[in-house]
């Protein structure tokens, strides 16, 4: 057990390695959130100018739960919270947070950057270990680009669907489950942009041919897999231009109206081809009620039950 600040980091299940990690850039990560405020790491990420900085440390990525009602009663188990990019803001809206990840070195980021704040714990280790100890059900569970990595949680034939099955046991009545995960089919894909987790081009469009670990899902293809594990989807939101930096979100009740749709170029960890005019096509997609079936990303609300 280690203590930062009001922060506790639960190595019960670490298993002295980290398994999963950015490289170098993370020691230079860890000594800003050690040196700087929070409010200064917009300025350190003009400094510095490197994606994985932005990435971690921009306010932005909170925009994907801010937006969220406030619910000081509620508990959440925060599953991969990796750095802590929106543990801060989970612990803002909610009365208490548990994190799993399975970084030492992320953990630690993320504990020194929310070091004053009183309400979150770390749990270190793999999803499918921690779990097993888990004492108490949440009333959120969230998943902020995880799922797609489940077949490496879990290890089974079936890995999505049990990883769903095997996080409702930790929800309490009515609890819900927080999903993002990229779409499969997103436009920014057939436009030219590499696959979020392999980094090359049409790959999840392509079926995966030359991957293993890593999936992600069109929007039939998540519904698909929800229902399976018992649960079903309450709603799908549709964040712009993406999930990690989201700038509206929308949802079937508020779609995008055509011309607003043209922050489309936050690509800005690889290079990418310039297939078409992304905003002409989305315009397009529009006109033709086709936008949730090309959202870059979703956001959706799960929640154990049975589809009617």
């Amino acid at each position: 057990m280690e203590t930062i600040g009001n922060i506790k980091i639960d190595d019960t299940f670490y298993l002295g390695r980290d398994l999963y990690s950015d490289g170098a850039i993370e020691d230079e990560l860890l000594e800003i959130v050690r040196t700087y405020a929070p409010s200064e790491y917009e300025r350190v990420i003009r400094e510095r100018k490197d994606w994985a900085i932005l990435y971690h440390l921009s306010a932005n990525r909170e925009n994907i739960v801010d937006w969220m009602e406030n619910d000081k009663e509620a508990s959440v188990l925060e599953v991969g919270a990796g750095c802590g990019a929106i543990t801060g803001k989970l612990a803002e809206k909610y009365g208490k947070v548990t994190c799993i990840d399975l970084s030492r070195r992320r953990s630690l980021i993320n504990a020194y950057r929310h070091r004053e704040k009183p309400n979150i714990e770390i749990k270190l280790g793999n999803y499918k270990d921690v779990s097993g100890a888990l004492d108490e059900k949440y009333d959120i569970i969230t998943l902020i680009g995880v799922f797609e990595y489940a077949a490496g949680y879990m290890g089974t034939e079936k890995p999505y669907e049990d990883f769903l099955i095997s996080l409702k046991r930790h929800l309490k009545p009515n609890g819900k489950i927080l999903m993002a995960i990229e779409n499969k089919f997103g436009l920014k894909y057939w436009a030219g942009c590499v696959e979020d987790h392999r980094q090359t081009m049409y790959e999840g469009i392509e079926g995966y041919w030359n991957t293993k670990n890593v999936r992600t899902f069109t929007k039939e293809g998540l519904e698909r897999i929800v229902n399976k594990s018992g649960c079903v989807i309450e709603k799908f939101y549709y964040p712009y231009p993406d999930y990690k930096f989201p700038m509206s979100i929308y949802s079937d009740e508020y779609l995008p109206q055509i011309g607003e749709l043209n922050n489309n170029f936050n690509n800005f960890d690889a290079a990418r081809l310039l297939t078409f005019d992304e905003a002409k096509v989305f315009d397009t997609v529009i006109e033709e009620n086709q936008f949730p079936a090309f959202s870059n990303s979703f956001f959706i609300i799960v929640k154990e039950g049975s589809k009617q």
